[in-house]
């Protein structure tokens, strides 16, 4: 091998390819997170949660990103366990090469994400791509990610609009009590919100919002 390709970190020799990969990877990270993990459900579910409340920028949005990502590790730990000890573990024993690690690495993703999708959605991407519908799981298995990846993507956006809409509703019915209810009193003058996100905030708290939202979405995500 020349003597240009490694790199000397500490006495340990270190192939400059290997730097580059692992850089790369880093790079990567936060737009992996968004499209192979439960992050683009939770996240978009407390936005919509924030907005149906009426409470503007509270929680912050570090605040809903931090949550978001927590969870996210929770839901994927043991997809994350997995990659470890199938991909990660052998490739620094150096047992595997690049290839073959990211090759064992798409398995448990693969596996994760066909589970949290829907059969139409991914025969959808197929078509479009002009490649043959899988009839069996284990030809769902051997799809790229290319085809596998946007139709999680889809199916996630699709559950946390339906979430969204379902948290919505008792916020609505909320704002059109108050609003009715002021209009008969005469007070139009009086913005509805202001007497309304007191009792959605009531609402929320006396029924542990947070605690069942939490654990809803995560039992959402198969």
């Amino acid at each position: 091998m020349p003597a240009d390709s490694l790199i000397n970190i500490n006495g340990d020799s270190v192939q400059t390819l290997e730097i580059l990969f692992l850089t790369t990877l880093l790079a990567l990270l936060p737009s992996m997170l968004v499209m192979v993990t439960s992050f683009t459900r939770y996240i978009i579910s407390l936005s919509f949660l924030r907005t149906a409340m009426g409470t503007q920028q509270t929680p912050p949005n570090v605040v809903l990103v931090g949550i978001a990502m927590f969870l996210t590790l929770i839901t994927m730990n043991p997809v994350i366990s997995q990659i470890e000890t199938e991909a990660w573990g052998p490739y620094t024993e150096q047992e595997i090469s690049q290839e073959e690690f990211l090759d064992r690495a798409s398995v448990p993703l693969k596996d994760f994400m066909i589970d949290n999708l829907e059969w139409n959605t991914l025969r959808m991407y197929c078509n479009l791509a002009h490649v043959d519908e899988p009839e069996t799981r284990a030809e769902a298995m051997e799809l790229p990610l290319r085809l596998i990846v946007p139709a999680f993507m889809t199916q996630e956006l699709q559950r946390a609009f339906y979430t969204g809409l379902l948290l919505y509703i008792p916020f609505l019915l909320i704002d059109v009590v108050v609003s009715s209810t002021l209009m008969s009193m005469g007070m139009v003058m009086l913005p509805p919100a202001m007497i309304s996100t007191p009792f959605k905030l009531l609402l929320f708290v006396s029924v542990n919002g947070w605690n069942l939202m939490f654990s809803s979405l995560i039992r959402s995500v198969n």
